[in-house]
C-alpha cells in the first residue's frame, strides 16, 4: 500500500466546516466524476481515506486517489498501486505549462497533464495551490 499526502484545507468542499467527508460522500463524488471504482472499497479513517480492492487499471486507481484526495478535509490517501504514481502538488504561481517543464522537460506537453487529470480538471487554467495532479508516465 502506498500513502499520498494532500493539503487538508485545499480542495473541493463537499461538507460544511472542518468536517471530514464520509465514505458515502466520497463514493458519490467519484461516481459524479464518472469514474468507475470497479468494486473498490472506500473507507475513511480519521482524515485518511483508504481505497482497497477493485479491478481498476493503474490509471483508474490514480484518478480515484486524486478524486478523493483533492477534497477538503482529506489529508492522505492509502491505496494499492501496481506502479509508483507520479503526482505534483500545485504551488502558488504554477501553470500546467510550468509543471510540464518541471516534470516532463517540455512545457508544450502541458496538455498531456491536463488529459491525465480529466475529468477532475475541466479547463487547463483552472488549477489551484494545494491541488495534487497526476503526471502521466508517457507524454
Amino acid at each position: 500500500m502506498g500513502l499520498w499526502n494532500f493539503v487538508k484545507t485545499a480542495g473541493r468542499k463537499l461538507m460544511g466546516g472542518d468536517e471530514v467527508p464520509t465514505a458515502a460522500v466520497l463514493e458519490k463524488e467519484v461516481a459524479d466524476l464518472g469514474l468507475d471504482t470497479k468494486g473498490a472499497e472506500i473507507k475513511v479513517e480519521g482524515d485518511k481515506v483508504v481505497v482497497s480492492g477493485g479491478g481498476m487499471s493503474q490509471e483508474e486507481r490514480e484518478k480515484v486517489i486524486l478524486a478523493v484526495g483533492n477534497v477538503e478535509g482529506v489529508s492522505s490517501v492509502e491505496a494499492d498501486t501496481s506502479d509508483e504514481p507520479v503526482f505534483h502538488t500545485v504551488v502558488n504561481g504554477d501553470t500546467l505549462w510550468a509543471i510540464a517543464e518541471k516534470t516532463l522537460g517540455n512545457g508544450s506537453k502541458y496538455n498531456a497533464i491536463f488529459e491525465a487529470n480529466r475529468p477532475m480538471l475541466g479547463h487547463p487554467d483552472k488549477i489551484y495551490p494545494g491541488q495534487v495532479l497526476r503526471i502521466p508516465a508517457e507524454a
